[in-house]
Formats: structure tokens, sequence, C-alpha cells
């Protein structure tokens, strides 16, 4: 258990400098289905990632920095997630309710409880509280009247760690919240524009919007200035000035705009692909993050990207190894018999080529 902990703190402490750049939209089709979906991204080294299943009646404990004797809960409904590190540490999951939650690095910005070995029995880490409300509850008022009962706790001490999370909780209906922990105290914010990016809080996040008021989907007419036409020189020319770097406040304004102008499309399946090429331009090339020649060997920093069907219980999702889009469908899954299990995101790490035959 020892060197579990310190391996778990290694991993952590990169966390700063490496998970700092999630991408959240939701989108709702003309058939009435939701859909949220993300990227995840680690832009120093591989992420090690698996999908997860949950069977109702599993036995959970969490994590502390001391070891696995946090809060006990057995599950009330199975859960499908997609893991980070470990399977236990789930970032964006599924319940068979139709409850969909995620966690987004929040560095700076967010502050727990400080940790108390005497209140074990009522800690949840913040990498687990996503199990914990996918596997206890069916919609969002349930988790803000149970949240007093527990303490979430960081599990990064590390002295000075500025490690923590935020979450994104959504509803089949289309009800979405964010949860923010400031100073140990959880605030919930309904979410009006449907998006979420990384720090500062979410609320700055929709104040600054208003600093883009100006951007307008289309183009711009052309007009005179003095005695000279001005023209655009393209299309899109409205969405002039939108941020295009990779900072929380840029992607924020620019996810916030390409959800908006996005066509509702008819059904499910036609959404989720619509979230998959929207959050393609999210993508961040590996060499981005670092100084010119001291990029890892992994092919993107965005290790993978999910959409989630809440209405029809399904997970999607593909990963910077293999861009095809595979999907896990909870309303196949037997969750009063299935085990407790886990399998890598890639059985295999290599995108597959069709290869054309020419005759």
């Amino acid at each position: 258990m020892k060197y579990l902990i310190i391996s778990l703190s290694v991993i952590l402490l990169n966390l700063p400098s490496s998970l700092n750049a999630c991408t959240g939209l939701s989108l709702k089709a003309k058939d009435g289905a939701y859909v949220q979906a993300r990227t995840i991204e680690w832009g120093s080294s591989d992420l090690p990632s698996e999908y997860v299943i949950i069977p109702r009646g599993q036995q959970i404990t969490s994590y502390t920095p001391t070891g696995v004797n946090g809060a006990a809960f057995q599950t009330k409904y199975g859960v499908v997630g997609l893991a980070i590190m470990r399977k236990e540490f789930i970032a964006e999951g599924l319940n068979e309710a139709g409850l969909s939650a995620g966690l987004f690095y929040f560095p700076r910005y967010g502050s727990y409880v400080s940790y108390n070995p005497a209140e074990n029995q009522r800690s949840v880490n913040d990498l687990q509280l996503v199990t914990w409300m996918l596997s206890q509850f069916s919609t969002i008022d349930e988790i803000k009247a149970a949240l007093p009962s527990i303490r979430i706790i960081g599990i990064d001490q590390t002295a000075g760690s500025t490690s923590t999370v935020h979450w994104r909780i959504g509803e089949p209906s289309g009800r979405q919240v964010v949860l923010e922990i400031v100073d140990g105290i959880p605030h919930f914010y309904e979410n009006p524009v449907g998006v979420l990016t990384n720090a500062p809080g979410f609320e700055w996040h929709l104040t600054n919007l208003n600093n883009y008021v100006n951007l307008t989907p289309g183009g711009v007419a052309p007009h005179a200035l003095s005695n000279l036409t001005l023209a655009p020189f393209g299309s899109g020319a409205g969405f002039l000035g939108i941020p295009g770097d990779i900072t929380p406040p840029s992607r924020f304004v620019r996810i916030a705009f390409y959800r908006a102008t996005a066509p509702q499309r008819p059904t499910a399946l036609e959404t989720i692909l619509e979230c998959f090429h929207i959050l393609n331009n999210f993508d961040i090339p590996i060499g981005i993050e670092h100084p010119l020649g001291q990029s890892p060997d992994i092919p993107s920093a965005t290790q993978w990207t999910s959409a989630t069907d809440l209405t029809n219980r399904k997970i999607y999702y593909k990963t910077a190894y293999n861009s095809t889009i595979r999907c896990i469908d909870l309303q196949a899954i037997d969750f009063a018999a299935t085990p407790y299990q886990s399998f890598p995101l890639d059985a295999t790490r290599q995108q597959p080529i069709e290869y054309l035959n020419i005759k």
C-alpha cells in the first residue's frame, strides 16, 4: 500500500503542468436526446486510461492520502466510466439511470477541506467523487442533498499543491450543473451555455463572454472607410477576433460560440458525431505545450475524447492512438450479473487504415 500511495503522488505531481486543457460541450438532438461530450488532455506522457464497468451492489472504498481507508459505499446503480491512472478514478461516466458526471482540472481556484484522518469514514477523494455520485444517485438534486454527508478531500497532499478539479453533472432532461469547491464550500451553478473548461471559476467565464459581444456567425458585409472599400478576405468574418490559443479562458469562449452556432441534428447518433466534429477543433498538438525539442513521444496531448448519450444510455469514445469511435451500450449490460471489470481504452495502440483495392 505504501508503494501505491507513493506512485500516485508521483503521477499527481505532474497534474499542474499536464492535465490542464479539458474542454466540454453539450448538445440536444431534435428527437430529444441529450449529449455531453469532452476531451481530456495530459501533455507530459502517456495517460493510462481504461473503461470500467461497475455492477450494482459493488462495495467501494475511497482512497485517502494514507491508504484505501476512506468512505465505504455500496453501489445502487450500475456505472460505466472512463478512468485515468487507475480504474477507481473515473474522469467521465454514466449510470443506468442516465445521470452523467465528469471531472475537469481546476488548479489554484478550488480548495477542499483539509485532510483529517479522524474523518476517514466520511472522506471521498476528488478523483473518486464521480464514482460516488454515479453509483449512488439518479438526479442532480439527490447529489446536492447528499453532498453535506461527506468530506471531499484532495488525494494529493503535497505541500503547495494546487491540484484540484471541478465537476460537470448532467441529467437526460438536459439540465447541467457545474460543481466547484472553494474554501471547502461546495457551489453548484446551473450551466446556461452548456460548456466547460478549466480555471478560473465558472462564473468568471460567463462574465468573460461579454468581452466577445461583437462576435456573430456568418460573414460581414463590405463597407466604406473614407474612400476605401473594406471587404472580408473570406467567409466567417463575423467570428474575427475569437481567441485561438489553448488557455482555458480562450477555449471556453471558442467552445461556447461553436456550440451556440452548431445546427441541431435530427437524431442522437448524428448529435454524437457533431460533438466529435466540434471537439476535433480542440485537439492539442503535442508540441505546443513544451519548449522546442522537449515534447514527449505521444501522438497528442488530447489523449481521448468522449461523447455520452444520456437519453439512450451510451458512451462513445476515441483516442489519440485510434480515432475509430467505439461505443458501450449500458442498456445491453446486466448490472445485476456483470462483474466489476476494466479494460484499456485501446486493445491495440494502432490506428486502423483502410486500404482501397483499385483494379
